[in-house]
């Protein structure tokens, strides 16, 4: 298990968005990260949209790493969600070479999760 906090201060060799369903972080030191969804049954979660370039990521020191949630549709979201139980997990990146915003949605009948893991898996 990792925190997210884990990343500031690393400096990643690559930074990959695989299908919307995971994010691997790998840095110069051969470790890496994943956020993730750990399916379960009945519920969907991936990512839906990223504000900036994963690149900016590359290269240079993770300066900020933070997490947030919603249970509320956010502000100029292109199509009103109207699933029977959804949340939004924010994340926010930054090095000196730029910002990053990745928005995961994950929708359920309610009785299953719709976090967004994190998890260091090397």
């Amino acid at each position: 298990m990792a925190e997210l906090k884990d990343l500031i201060g690393k400096t990643m060799v690559s930074v990959v968005n695989k299908d919307d369903e995971e994010i691997i972080f790998t840095t110069i030191d051969g470790e890496q990260f994943k956020l993730y969804h750990w399916q379960n049954c009945c519920e969907c979660v991936t990512v839906e949209s990223i504000a900036g370039d994963l690149a900016d990521l590359v290269g240079a020191p993770i300066l900020m790493a933070e997490e947030a949630t919603s249970q509320e549709n956010p502000e100029g979201a292109t199509i009103e969600y109207k699933d029977e139980s959804f949340t939004w997990t924010f994340y926010k990146f930054a090095t000196s070479k730029g910002y990053v915003d990745i928005r995961w949605y994950g929708r359920s009948n309610g009785y299953y999760s719709e976090s967004v893991d994190f998890d260091k898996i090397r």
